[in-house]
């Protein structure tokens, strides 16, 4: 009898599971069909704690806003602290602002810098993600915690195994990144060599706006700007 309950429930997870195709596709459709619209962007990532006040906060607004002063539109993944930053600098400069929102239990809520028609809802981060690298013409990573590190990172490995198109990646932040730049550079190349010297060329440590402009318009001039199909 136990057996058979256990034969049960396993058989309603597969089909669940299989069920479930279906609401993935659908995230995708939706945000592909959305996303394919709103032309050249640049993604800011960074921590959803990041209060108002705080200096970082303040730099992403003038990112954002310098971002879309420049004619690219700005991504982020609609929630507080940074990502709201990013928003607002979009928004006060008259631009595109998306918003890639996911569902969490905690620290995740719309902010209201957004524009309307551009605020899509995920319950799948692999689905998000997809939409930030499909649709993003360069990576600006503020400081942040788990969630910053894995899109950095996953950015950095789509790009290394030629998955996707190359992009800018522009850390922002000098005293954040530079350690973790010293053990990438000492560690994973000098010491052990388990990348290669050119898999930092795309990656780019600054402290200003105007750095992170001309990173973009310098890799731009040499490169069509088109999304990432």
């Amino acid at each position: 009898m136990r057996e058979q309950q256990h034969h049960k429930g396993w058989n309603e997870i597969k089909t669940n599971d299989s069920w479930a195709i279906f609401k993935i596709m659908g995230e995708f459709v939706s945000g592909f069909e959305k996303m394919s619209k709103i032309g050249p962007c640049v993604s800011i990532f960074g921590s959803a704690r990041t209060k108002t006040d705080h200096k970082y906060y303040q730099l992403a607004v003038a990112i954002a806003k310098k971002i879309v002063d420049n004619g690219y539109g700005v991504i982020t993944g609609g929630g507080p602290g940074i990502m709201e930053a990013g928003n607002k600098g979009a928004h006060l400069g008259g631009g595109t602002s998306v918003g890639l929102n996911i569902d969490l239990p905690f620290e995740q809520h719309d902010n209201p810098y957004i524009d309307s028609d551009k605020s899509l809802d995920f319950d799948y981060f692999f689905v998000r993600k997809v939409m930030f690298v499909k649709y993003s013409q360069g990576f600006v990573v503020m400081p942040g915690g788990f969630g910053t590190l894995d899109e950095l990172f996953e950015a950095m490995t789509l790009i290394q195994t030629k998955k996707i198109d190359k992009f800018p990646i522009i850390l922002v932040g000098t005293d954040f990144w530079g350690g973790l730049m010293d053990w990438i550079k000492n560690t994973l190349l000098d010491l052990f060599q388990n990348i290669s010297p050119g898999d930092l060329d795309l990656i780019h440590v600054v402290d200003t706006p105007e750095e992170v402009l001309q990173i973009l318009d310098k890799f731009y001039a040499e490169y069509n700007l088109s999304p990432n199909f």
